[in-house]
């Protein structure tokens, strides 16, 4: 479904809220040897990064998905509802 012109500000301004937090994490990420990006927002709230380097391959990067970035970024950004990795 194509979004209009409206929808893709609100979602522009979701980023624009999300990339700072993003931001916050990433050197917590880059001390273990990993990294985030943020992919996209969706219309339902929900934010899509992919995790880079040792993050990629880490059996850890769900927990560190869900309580670390997930949990920061629901905290920081009310229109944010859930993270997915990409």
């Amino acid at each position: 479904m194509k979004r209009n012109e409206k929808e893709e500000k609100i979602l522009a301004n979701i980023k624009e809220k999300v990339e700072p937090v993003i931001e916050k994490i990433r050197p917590m990420l880059q001390a273990d040897g990993g990294d985030i990006e943020l992919v996209d927002v969706e219309d339902d709230g929900t934010v899509k990064v992919r995790l880079v380097g040792a993050c990629s391959g880490c059996a850890m990067s769900q927990y560190t998905l869900k309580l670390g970035v997930e949990r920061l970024l629901m905290k920081e950004v009310a229109e944010v509802k859930c993270v997915e990795a990409v």
